[in-house]
């Protein structure tokens, strides 16, 4: 019988089993190796195939860098500027607005001309081994990608600065393939063959834009340094004699030019110049004793910064979009790729934002700034940014950060709705006084002391009650309104202190936000914004872009729409602001047979003074003061104080009573315009008839008391500029009970 046993089991299975495979093996000659035999074939063809693989990579890179080398003599700047061609902005009509020349406005200097502090501040913060690398830097790159990683973002960037300068120099500047990215790295690596590190170091400072139309480092210079000189000598050269502070400043500008902009954000731009002077210590380029005497050097301001003129019917306007170019598309193509930039700007409507405001402030003193949103866009058509581009060139309209005072309380107030409190909820108006901490508090008066004992929500907004707002706004919570008052499109980081509830903020705001902010009041609670917008979910003032040879760059898209507010809360809040202009503080913004609404803001020192409000169409932030310092205005209006109801309102109702009528020339089949439908249909409280110049307040005679409310804001931290008064209104809410109180400053700028 045979044995079934298994062979594993088998005693002798082990000891007989790999005999026979060996002798099997010998009586084959193969020694073993013929089941291997398929593999070894396929070894080899993949050797093979990788060895070819490499000669024609080897080959191809070779060929690249024989190819590159042609295009090095295209690089010099000298030549680059020879086929450089402007850029051309135009409205949105198509009528020509402005020539880009950044070209024009860059002076090229020799490498030697330019301080050896400048050329250290810019290798320290940019490329710290520049001296080391050969064009393209593999433990740059590393360090960079191992930093993101561990930030969880893009926090250094990989490239050297002849990378950069590459770059900068190339006409592709948008969209670039991996190829052209090898290309780049492939014309760094052979141009650092042929040029000196000092001339690649110096071709690059002449080609980078600092922001405020300084294109290259001699001019970059003479614009934040130079003071208000109109002339150079021809030889004269500002970037061979820059400080510590001054080299760090510029340096610390290349990375981007509009978030380290020293007159629109100055905490980022110092912020960033001491990380340079910080990496120049660290590096052993400056001493101990410039790094701290450069730490305490002020930055430029806007009565030292002096930009080139652009060439522009719109300098304040042109000059932001171009920022946003250059932003989006380099410094090079915005102002030698021959491109044609649609932007939003109504040539008719900018005449009336500016007529509007010389209309009412010639010869009076202080500047005014406007902007105007098309609410169903959310398209920039009319931005004033000043009075006097030549002398004055900062734009308030996008940059000024001012306190917006009670222009600031429909945020809280919207809050409020949303959390369920209703419009005709009773409130004490009395002075009351909240601890902040055991050794701060927050005290609250009206203006003049003046009382009404109890009021309704919808009335302490149409007057500008502090002392229920203050109340109103703590109970709510100032972090919720906070973060509600940036979702709806304020740009500008809201503070947390108590006193937001009134409008005084650590850091204030700029025309340009509060009317993006309130066009979402406007559509309902939607914020609108597009493909190209002036920042994240933001308003828009670039149509479409085109090439040179007439291709979309940018090709205009349907307009997104994000709820922020709810619909009926929006609806509701449009309602209550009617309010404000048909018997509260800004009657002077009144306009007959149309649905208006709004909110004027003062700060107690007269120092700013708004009139922000919306029709079906268009919602408009108007700014009046002093541009470059805070100035009291405690006379200029006919002897009595400059306050949100006065001049603002009047300014906002002139401009758009034009407004309207251009809708009426562009709609000639319609006999009236029907501007009367608010879309809303909650049930809130009724308001009142118009009192007093229903009209809209154009005839500045007529008699109206101040509102009864006044704010003396401390306590909870934030704003420098003092306390802030009310606006004016036709009539006292209920007769007043004065109460005595004398809070002390502290939580910044607020006005009812």
């Amino acid at each position: 019988m045979p044995d079934s046993t298994p062979i594993a089991l088998r005693p002798d299975a082990a000891r007989t089993e790999p005999v026979e495979l060996e002798d099997r093996s010998r009586r084959n000659g193969t020694g073993g190796t013929r089941p291997a035999k398929p593999k070894l074939k396929k070894l080899r063809l993949l050797l093979v195939l990788v060895g070819l693989g490499l000669l024609a990579l080897i080959s191809t890179l070779f060929g690249m860098l024989m190819a590159v080398a042609k295009e090095i003599p295209s690089l010099e700047n000298s030549a680059q500027f020879k086929v450089a061609r402007n850029s051309t902005m135009l409205a949105a009509t198509g009528q020509p607005i402005a020539r880009l020349t950044g070209n024009e406005n860059r002076v090229l200097i020799d490498p030697e001309e330019i301080s050896p502090m400048i050329k250290n501040a810019v290798i320290s913060i940019e490329d710290r081994r520049f001296y080391q690398h050969h064009g393209v830097d593999l433990k740059g790159m590393a360090r960079a990608a191992v930093a993101d990683v561990t930030k969880r973002g893009t926090v250094q960037g990989g490239s050297t600065i002849t990378e950069q300068f590459v770059k900068n120099a190339l006409a592709a500047q948008n969209n670039r393939t991996v190829f052209e990215k090898l290309r780049e790295a492939a014309l760094a690596y052979h141009l650092e063959r042929q040029w000196s590190k000092q001339k690649i170091l110096g071709e690059y400072l002449n080609t980078v834009y600092f922001g405020n139309g300084a294109y290259g480092i001699e001019s970059a210079m003479r614009t934040y340094f130079g003071g208000q000189r109109e002339s150079y000598n021809p030889d004269e050269r500002k970037a061979a004699n820059a400080t510590p502070a001054q080299a760090a400043l510029l340096a610390g500008i290349i990375a981007s030019p509009a978030a380290y902009n020293p007159l629109a954000h100055p905490a980022a731009a110092q912020a960033r110049r001491n990380l340079v002077l910080k990496d120049m210590l660290n590096q052993h380029m400056i001493s101990a004793g410039q790094y701290q005497d450069a730490l305490i050097q002020a930055l430029p301001s806007t009565e030292t910064v002096k930009p080139p003129r652009p060439d522009s019917s719109q300098p304040y306007f042109s000059t932001w979009v171009t920022q946003q170019l250059v932003d989006r598309f380099g410094a090079d193509r915005v102002f030698g790729g021959a491109m044609k930039v649609k932007t939003t700007i109504d040539p008719a409507l900018q005449a009336a934002a500016v007529q509007a405001i010389n209309g009412r402030l010639a010869g009076i003193g202080p500047s005014a700034s406007m902007v105007a949103i098309d609410n169903k866009t959310g398209e920039v058509k009319a931005m004033v940014g000043g009075n006097d581009f030549e002398h004055h060139p900062f734009n308030i309209a996008t940059s000024g950060h001012r306190q917006p005072g009670s222009a600031f309380k429909p945020f809280t107030l919207i809050q409020a709705l949303e959390d369920g409190i209703s419009p005709g909820s009773v409130w004490p108006s009395a002075p009351v006084t909240f601890k902040v901490s055991k050794r701060e508090s927050f005290p609250v008066h009206n203006f003049e002391d003046k009382y009404s004992g109890s009021i309704s929500l919808a009335n302490a907004l149409a007057y500008s009650d502090n002392s229920v707002f203050a109340r109103l706004g703590i109970q709510v919570g100032v972090k919720k309104i906070a973060r509600l008052a940036n979702r709806m499109g304020l740009r500008t980081k809201v503070s947390n202190n108590l006193a937001i509830t009134l409008g005084a903020l650590k850091v204030g705001v700029n025309p340009l936000e509060m009317a993006y902010a309130y066009s979402t009041i406007a559509n309902n609670g939607r914020r609108i914004t597009g493909s190209l917008p002036a920042w994240k979910n933001g308003p828009v003032a670039i149509d479409e872009v085109t090439s040179s040879d007439g291709k979309h760059v940018i090709a205009r898209d349907k307009r997104r729409f994000i709820q922020v507010v709810p619909t009926g809360v929006a609806q509701e809040a449009k309602l209550l602001m009617h309010g404000v202009v048909m018997k509260g503080t800004g009657t002077r913004a009144n306009l007959p047979n149309t649905f208006v609404a709004g909110k004027t803001g003062t700060t107690e020192n007269y120092g700013d003074a708004w009139f922000v409000g919306f029709d079906d169409h268009y919602t408009v932030a108007v700014w009046v003061g002093y541009p470059d310092k805070l100035i009291p205005m405690k006379t200029l209006w006919g002897g009595k104080p400059v306050e949100g109801g006065t001049y603002p309102a009047a300014i906002w109702h002139d401009f758009m009573v034009s407004a309207l009528n251009i809708l009426h020339q562009r709609n000639p089949k319609k006999d009236k315009l029907d501007f009367t439908n608010t879309g809303a249909t909650v049930s809130g409280p009724s308001t009142a008839a118009p009192t007093g110049n229903g009209g809209g307040g154009t005839n500045q005679k007529n008699s109206q008391p101040k509102d009864t409310t006044k704010q003396q804001p401390a306590g909870g931290g934030g704003g420098n500029q003092g306390n802030q008064t009310p606006d004016q209104n036709p009539t006292p809410v209920q007769p007043v009970t004065p109460a005595p109180g004398n809070g002390t400053g502290g939580a910044g700028t607020t006005s009812p």
